[in-house]
């Protein structure tokens, strides 16, 4: 059984799809504005959904996080650097992080993100 996509409640969906496709490799394959829905497509063939159905914040648990792996530390930095000149807020440098490499920062309304790679 393979996982093929995730619906992600956003406040924003545009602001979301853009945090996706400019740093972290997706590509828009269908969207509607009412209500927001957006189909993205990762580099593997991974399906990310965004959506606002409702006129709530979607609230998510402090744990809850979802995370990018990367080939290579040099990938993750370079994830970090267009993050940064992007003016997107960065917490830490990438470091060793749970045997991997790699950082986290908050974006999209309170959603934990990971970018890292295997050390």
């Amino acid at each position: 059984m393979t996982l093929n996509h995730l619906n992600l409640c956003v406040r924003d969906v545009p602001e979301a799809w853009t945090l996706f496709t400019t740093y972290l490799g997706f590509r828009v394959l269908t969207e509607k504005e009412k209500p927001p829905l957006a189909v993205l497509e990762g580099e593997n063939g991974f399906r990310l959904v965004l959506s606002h159905f409702t006129d709530e914040t979607p609230v998510y648990p402090k744990a809850f996080h979802i995370g990018f792996l990367q080939e290579s530390p040099e990938k993750v930095w370079e994830v970090y650097r267009m993050l940064q000149a992007g003016g997107v807020t960065l917490p830490h440098e990438p470091r060793p992080v749970h045997g991997s490499f790699g950082f986290y920062f908050t974006a999209l309304g309170g959603i934990l993100i990971e970018v890292g790679a295997e050390a």
